[in-house]
């Protein structure tokens, strides 16, 4: 009966300090860059859906699943040559979404530090789950949810995106793409738990 009656104290206790949040993904935005030897290209993924859980200011659990699909192009005005690029980015050569449609986040913890919230968790794309950690700066949470950024800056072949990969490939020239790419990500969550 004592054990019985810790455990449940022990419960209670955790439930009052934890919170949960569901992604605003009209709200939200994950802006990429990908850079080559002729420049750069810039557009946009949906976030599909996601949730949070919070302990006081601390991330303690989060998903968050990506719509690949949803890929545009907005740095290129041309609207053939933007159809062109959008679908060669969907192709089996980059993201393959006919394959793979989604990509998911799934945050383990997350910590203080100087910089902000660190946060660590896995992504997995093209059907390869890789740790991940990046930092959230700006958060901010009120009875109405939450908001916060985060930049990630990915190895692409480390998720086996190796398309124009000085890495792999030798003599391609002005061809060439940047192994890594960068995600700008724009988070509001509403609270799906009252706070206690």
């Amino acid at each position: 009966m004592k054990k019985f009656i810790v455990t449940m104290i022990a419960l209670t206790s955790i439930t009052a300090f934890a919170q949960t949040y569901s992604v605003d993904s009209s709200s939200s935005k994950i802006v990429y860059v990908g850079k080559k030897v002729t420049g750069e290209h810039t557009g946009s993924i949906t976030l599909k859906s996601g949730s949070l859980s919070f302990k006081g200011d601390t991330i303690t659990a989060g998903e968050f699943v990506a719509d690949m699909n949803s890929l545009t192009s907005t740095d290129i005005t041309d609207k053939e040559y933007n159809a062109k690029y959008v679908s060669h980015m969907k192709s089996p050569d980059f993201f393959n979404t006919e394959k793979h449609p989604e990509s998911k986040l799934v945050i383990k913890s997350s910590k203080k530090t100087d910089k902000g919230l660190e946060v660590t968790g896995t992504l997995t794309m093209l059907g390869e789950t890789k740790p991940v950690t990046f930092v959230v700066t700006d958060l901010k949470k009120t009875d109405a949810g939450v908001t916060g950024k985060s930049n990630l800056t990915l190895n692409r072949t480390q998720w086996g995106l190796k398309y124009g990969s000085t890495s792999f490939f030798k003599g391609l020239g002005d061809k060439a793409i940047n192994d890594e790419f960068t995600l700008a990500v724009e988070l509001s969550a509403k609270p799906t738990t009252a706070k206690q």
